[in-house]
């Protein structure tokens, strides 16, 4: 269930009543998250980041720009680790990425998104419950997906059985031979 976010809080100035509002809402998106991560913006234009959110979408991610005060308020209620909300990673424009599902999969379409455009960069996150700085991030955005890595885990798994069975093969068609010859002569 997608809940209320203010999209550019540039463009709509939030009331004071509707803040608690928010601040629940996103305490209750940031305890379902798999990973949260926080990058600086600056530079990125209206149309690069309606590109970025469309990308962060197809994932089942999203990303939104809030005042950092609010979201700390938010990670406070929500146990985030304190390495996140401090002044450090909550300073400037920063704009927040939640995802529910694959926690590596934003970080790929940012390193992506970054490489072809060189914004937005990295400030911090959190990736299965765990505080990753910047530098763990790049690191973590450049592994292969779930996908290639089951499919290179399976290929490990099964290439001993291949093994045997490719022996054992061999070893038949020696007998199914020998058994051939005998029976001609």
């Amino acid at each position: 269930m997608r809940l209320f976010f203010i999209e550019d809080t540039r463009s709509i100035e939030m009331r004071k009543s509707e803040k608690p509002f928010f601040v629940s809402n996103l305490t209750e998106e940031l305890k379902g998250a798999s990973s949260v991560i926080l990058v600086d913006y600056s530079g990125l234009t209206v149309k690069l980041q309606q590109d970025l959110k469309k990308r962060l979408k197809e994932i089942g991610s999203n990303m939104f720009v809030a005042k950092n005060r609010l979201f700390k308020l938010a990670g406070n209620e929500a146990k985030m680790p304190e390495e996140v909300l401090t002044d450090t990673a909550l300073t400037g424009p920063t704009a927040f990425i939640i995802s529910e599902e694959d926690p590596i999969a934003p970080l790929q379409v940012i390193y992506k998104f970054a490489k072809e455009h060189e914004i937005p960069t990295f400030k911090a996150g959190i990736v299965d419950g765990k505080f990753q700085d910047k530098e763990a991030l790049k690191i973590l955005a450049q592994l292969p997906s779930k996908e290639v890595l089951y499919g290179q885990l399976m290929g490990t798994i099964a290439s001993p059985m291949y093994g045997l069975v490719s022996t054992l093969q061999g070893n038949l068609q020696k007998l199914v031979y020998i058994l051939k010859t005998k029976s001609q002569a």
